[in-house]
């Protein structure tokens, strides 16, 4: 009994390291801080994440806000081109820690900017340059 119960824990263990390297895959890759676009007033930081998975996520900062403005989204941008194959999401708040899945395809290395994008006029409302 002791024999088996003491395999069930080598095991364990040996499956909770294997998880724990899996991590170490993951983390944070870019992060930039967001300069106003067109007029508006849009701060806060911004962090690209690698999940486990290989895909990615958009992370605006506790310290995020935008003053306001029509259908607000979220995506990436070269040199002070917005590509809106990018459009990771509607703003579901005007400020604070919000979360967004990178479209499947949509290689965040590509780009060097995120943008805050006000797609209903067309124009960028904030752009954070990334690192």
């Amino acid at each position: 009994m002791l024999k088996l119960l003491l395999t069930a824990l080598a095991i364990a263990i040996a499956g909770f390291i294997s998880l724990s390297g899996t991590a170490t895959d993951a983390g944070q890759i870019a992060t930039g801080t967001f300069v106003g676009a067109s007029d508006h007033i849009t701060t806060g930081s911004v962090q690209i994440v690698k999940n486990d998975d290989g895909s990615h996520t958009v992370i605006l900062g506790e310290d995020f806000s935008l003053d306001g403005a029509p259908d607000p989204r979220v995506g990436f941008g070269y040199d002070g081109e917005f590509d809106v194959a990018t459009n990771s999401g509607l703003l579901a708040s005007l400020d604070g820690k919000q979360s967004f899945t990178v479209p499947a395809g949509v290689d965040p290395a590509a780009y060097n900017e995120v943008y805050i994008w006000c797609l209903k006029f067309n124009v960028p409302l904030g752009v954070a340059t990334l690192n």
